[in-house]
């Protein structure tokens, strides 16, 4: 079937921030909206135009969607330029209750705030990923990703393993959102000695990039280390692996040397943007604990190329956005995979600032599947946009 391409000029946006600041919420793989679709969640900022430090502070508000009016209620000094704070709704308590990550005392934590109430629940690990019925959280080092990934890690709380390749005491952490209780489930070391390649010798890893599966049994998580070989393709190589939530059962999805941005579609099918020997980049489907994999929009979308890509609540659409083209403007799209029909929401130019604080449209899926919220820097500081395509 022939794709077609709907007329862009026909939806609805609207920024919901003010201009006096810079405000974006974060991450493409979190909701925005709290239950009610009264709130959205945003962090706001005064700079755009070099690195983190460790006394700079993101300050955590919601808009009231009736004015489009941010009102502050906390502040963290865990956050980076492309995640936030992993800023979100406590998924049992969507109404009312907020998780983000926050630097106290010296180290990286996790806080549970009650936007009523203003109490707050401080847990001894940042999360990565928090469980869809809310009661577990995965976490990572935050401070590697600093030195690792510029731009996905918080500044201000020294690795203790910076020195060391890929330590046996560091990694995944699992974590109980209900009781505090934390263990460590796959280290770093034993990433790399799960089908070792020479590729993995004498260079550093990390982790990035957890998601937990819909019915919270399993989940999906990026293995990455440098490349330092003399024929660069990319940067960093990357292979996605899925495991069970106590870390055991743990299964190389991708080994085929990149792997980007995923998305759980069922409890067994994960949609990810990646490298394939023999077949190159694609949106491939790729089925749990098994090599089987369809390629996603072979004409409609892979000429976009890499993108921020989530099922709809119903799970029969795609969104997803672009990186900027040769003008520097993003575009924001979605894909119905049944149809093979593609429909451009917007193009929005993204302002050229150093990579680490690129405005990135990272588009979410409000919780009834009719609005999207999207960042976009296109107005010359970062703001949050709501799309009404239906």
């Amino acid at each position: 079937m022939t794709s077609t391409t709907k007329k862009e000029n026909k939806i609805a946006i609207i920024q919901i921030t003010e201009d006096s600041y810079h405000h974006f919420f974060g991450y493409f793989d979190k909701c925005p909206w709290n239950l009610s679709e009264k709130y959205v969640l945003a962090h706001r900022i005064d700079f755009c135009d070099r690195p983190l430090t460790a006394d700079d502070y993101a300050v955590i508000g919601l808009v009231d969607l009736q004015e489009n009016k941010f009102e502050p209620i906390t502040k963290t000094f865990g956050w980076s330029w492309q995640q936030g704070s992993m800023l979100q709704w406590h998924p049992a308590f969507s109404e009312d209750k907020i998780i983000f990550n926050d630097r106290r005392d010296g180290k990286f934590v996790s806080v549970v705030y009650d936007i009523n109430k203003g109490e707050e629940n401080i847990l001894p690990l940042p999360v990565a990923a928090v469980s869809n019925d809310g009661k577990k959280a995965l976490s990572l080092s935050f401070s590697r990703l600093a030195d690792t990934r510029p731009g996905y890690g918080y500044e201000g709380v020294e690795d203790p393993y910076k020195d060391q390749l890929a330590p046996e005491n560091d990694g995944i952490y699992f974590m109980d959102i209900e009781t505090g209780r934390c263990e460590l489930i796959i280290s770093l070391a034993q990433a790399r000695n799960i089908n070792p390649s020479l590729t993995m010798g004498n260079v550093k890893h990390w982790f990035n990039h957890l998601l937990f599966s819909p019915d919270d049994k399993r989940f999906i998580f990026l293995h990455r280390w440098r490349n330092t070989g003399t024929k660069i393709r990319y940067a960093h190589y990357t292979r996605m692996l899925t495991a069970n939530i106590d870390g055991s059962d743990i299964y190389v999805l991708n080994d085929d040397d990149m792997t980007s941005h995923f998305d759980w579609k069922s409890n067994c099918e994960v949609i990810a943007w990646a490298y394939r020997n023999n077949i190159g980049e694609r949106y491939f489907l790729f089925k749990d604990k098994t090599q089987e994999i369809s390629i996603v929009g072979e004409n409609t979308l892979t000429p976009f190329g890499d993108g921020h890509c989530t099922y709809s609540p119903d799970g029969k659409l795609i969104l997803t956005d672009t990186y900027p083209d040769e003008k520097d403007y993003r575009t924001l799209m979605i894909y119905n995979p049944a149809e093979d029909e593609l429909r451009i929401v917007g193009r929005f130019y993204s302002q050229p600032w150093l990579m680490q604080s690129r405005c990135d449209l990272h588009p979410r899926w409000s919780r009834t599947g009719k609005k999207i919220c999207f960042d976009s820097s296109h107005s010359g500081k970062r703001q949050v946009y709501i799309a009404k395509p239906f």
